[in-house]
């Protein structure tokens, strides 16, 4: 079974896993070449740890019963996206709405603002440009086609 194979097999059962929670969406799944598996969760709301430990026993003991890894010869890892994480789907940005984010297009630009709104196909960031009465605030329409990735920003 290939990666691609595998991943698609693994998107399924995690679908079924958190069917019954509409909140929760499935974000990626990465699997290693030493099959350490990467499963991330995600939900409206966030998700809790114990629900994120009920999915990997559940996930971890269908793969052991299927024998997809023969000899038990994997590593399963279920967590949400970390800050760390680009935001990847239209969900995750519709949950940050209102925060900071760094976004890189695809050019390698980066533009830092408050995320403003998400749709289905663009994103639109507020920047604000120098201070006091020289300040400026522009609004930034930016089309998902244009995004290397957007990761959220922490302010203090």
């Amino acid at each position: 079974m290939n990666g691609e194979t595998q991943i698609k097999a693994l998107e399924h059962k995690v679908e079924a896993l958190i069917s019954s929670e509409p909140d929760f969406f499935l974000v990626e799944i990465r699997i290693k070449p030493t099959n350490n598996i990467k499963v991330f969760i995600d939900g409206d709301n966030g998700i809790s740890i114990d629900t994120l430990v009920r999915y990997n026993r559940q996930l971890y003991k269908q793969l052991e019963e299927e024998n997809m890894y023969p000899n038990g010869d994997f590593s399963l890892e279920v967590s949400s996206p970390g800050l760390d994480e680009p935001l990847k789907l239209s969900r995750q940005y519709q949950k940050n709405i209102d925060r900071f984010v760094e976004v890189t297009d695809i050019e390698g630009n980066k533009l830092e603002g408050k995320l403003i709104s998400a749709t289905a196909t663009e994103i639109v960031v507020e920047e604000t440009k120098g201070k006091g009465k020289k300040m400026e605030v522009v609004q930034h329409i930016i089309s998902f086609d244009k995004i290397k990735t957007t990761k959220v920003q922490i302010k203090f």
